[in-house]
C-alpha cells in the first residue's frame, strides 16, 4: 500500500511556520473574547438572581439559571481551546482537537435540562399564576439585554466558523432572545395585568432555544460519527479525482470525516490503468491533493492505489509496490 500522506505540522491548517501562527492567533483571540464574555454573563446572571428573587418573575429566573449554563458552558469552550492548543503525540497523532467536539456536544446537552427546568416551572405557573412586580422586571431585563447582545457581538466572528465557539455564541443568542421575550413580556403585563403571560413567555424562550440545541447536537454528533461532512458531497469527490486524473480508472472505499471543525480527512482506493507505472503512481497523488484542498477543503488524504489487469498487484501491500517499482526501474 502506498500512502499519500502530509504529516500534522505541513497540513494547511497546521503549516508549522505561517498557518500555525495564524491559528494560534486566532485562538488567542478566541480565548480573550470568551473570557470577557465569562465576566460579562457571570456578573448578569447575579444580577438576573436577584431581581428574580425581588420580583418573583419566572422568566427571569429561568433566564438566570440559563445564563448559569452558559457561563459554565463558556468555562468549557476555554478550556477546550487550551487543551487543544497542545501539541500532537505519537499516540495522539490528531492531537486534543476532539475535545473542542465534545464541549460542543456537552453544551447542547445542558440546554436540554434547562428547557426541561422552564417547562416544568411554566406548567407550575400556569396552574397557579403569582403577582409580578413589573417594572423592576422590566430594568433588570433591559440589563440583561444590553449585556447579552454585547456578548453577542464579541463572539460573533469567532462563532462563524468555530464549532466550540459557535455553541457558546448560540447560548448568548439564546439569551439575548430571552431578554427581548422578558423586556416585552414585562411590558405586556404592566400594561395588561395578565401575569399569565411570564410562563406563557418562559415556555415559548425553551422552545426556541430546543431548536438551536437541536442543530447544535446534530453537528457534533455527526463528527464524532464521523459522517461526511454536509457540505462535502461524496459523488463529487469522485468526480473530480477521475476528472483531474485520466490515469485512474475506478475509486472506491471512500471515507470522508471531519477531525473539528474545518479539518477534513480522506481514505480512499484509486484504481489505475494497466499501462500505468507505479512511478506515474505517486505523481497522480500528488497532483490530486490541489483540488481536494481547493474544492473540498480535504486537507489530510491517505491514497491506497490499485490496478486494473495485474490481479496480484491489485490491493498490493507496499512492499509489493516497491518491488514493482524495483523491476521497473532496473528494465
Amino acid at each position: 500500500m502506498i500512502h499519500f500522506h502530509r504529516p500534522l505540522s505541513t497540513l494547511p491548517h497546521f503549516h508549522e511556520h505561517e498557518e500555525t501562527d495564524h491559528r494560534h492567533l486566532h485562538r488567542a483571540v478566541e480565548r480573550k473574547r470568551l473570557a470577557l464574555t465569562m465576566a460579562l454573563t457571570g456578573s448578569t446572571m447575579a444580577v438576573e438572581v436577584i431581581g428574580a428573587l425581588f420580583t418573583g418573575s419566572l422568566a427571569l429566573l429561568s433566564d438566570a439559571g440559563h445564563m448559569l449554563t452558559h457561563f459554565f458552558a463558556l468555562m468549557v469552550s476555554f478550556v477546550a481551546i487550551r487543551l487543544a492548543a497542545l501539541p500532537t503525540r505519537p499516540t495522539r497523532s490528531f492531537g486534543l482537537y476532539r475535545i473542542e467536539v465534545l464541549a460542543a456536544l456537552f453544551n447542547g446537552v445542558t440546554l436540554l435540562f434547562i428547557i426541561a427546568y422552564i417547562f416544568y416551572e411554566a406548567v407550575g405557573r400556569l396552574l397557579h399564576p403569582s403577582p409580578i412586580k413589573e417594572l423592576p422586571m422590566l430594568a433588570v431585563a433591559l440589563v440583561g439585554l444590553a449585556v447579552n447582545i454585547a456578548s453577542a457581538f464579541i463572539l460573533l466572528d469567532v462563532g462563524r466558523t468555530d464549532l466550540n465557539v459557535r455553541s457558546a455564541f448560540l447560548h448568548m443568542v439564546g439569551d439575548t432572545a430571552s431578554s427581548v421575550g422578558i423586556v416585552a413580556g414585562a411590558i405586556a403585563i404592566y400594561l395588561t395585568g395578565w401575569y399569565v403571560i411570564d410562563p406563557l413567555l418562559s415556555m415559548l424562550i425553551g422552545a426556541v432555544i430546543l431548536i438551536w440545541s437541536w442543530n447544535l447536537l446534530r453537528d457534533s454528533t455527526n463528527i464524532l460519527l464521523e459522517t461526511a461532512p454536509k457540505h462535502i458531497d461524496v459523488s463529487e469527490v469522485i468526480k473530480a479525482i477521475k476528472d483531474e486524473a485520466p490515469e485512474i480508472t475506478d475509486v472506491h472505499d471512500v471515507h470522508i470525516w471531519e477531525i473539528t471543525s474545518q479539518m477534513y480527512s480522506m481514505t480512499a482506493h484509486l484504481v489505475f490503468r494497466e499501462d500505468c507505472r507505479v512511478s506515474e503512481c505517486a505523481s497522480v497523488f500528488h497532483r490530486l491533493n490541489t483540488p481536494l484542498l481547493k474544492k473540498f477543503q480535504i486537507s489530510h488524504v491517505n491514497f491506497s492505489p490499485e490496478h486494473t489487469t495485474h490481479s496480484h498487484y491489485a490491493g498490493a501491500g507496499a512492499g509489493e509496490w516497491v518491488r514493482r517499482a524495483g523491476d521497473q526501474k532496473d528494465n
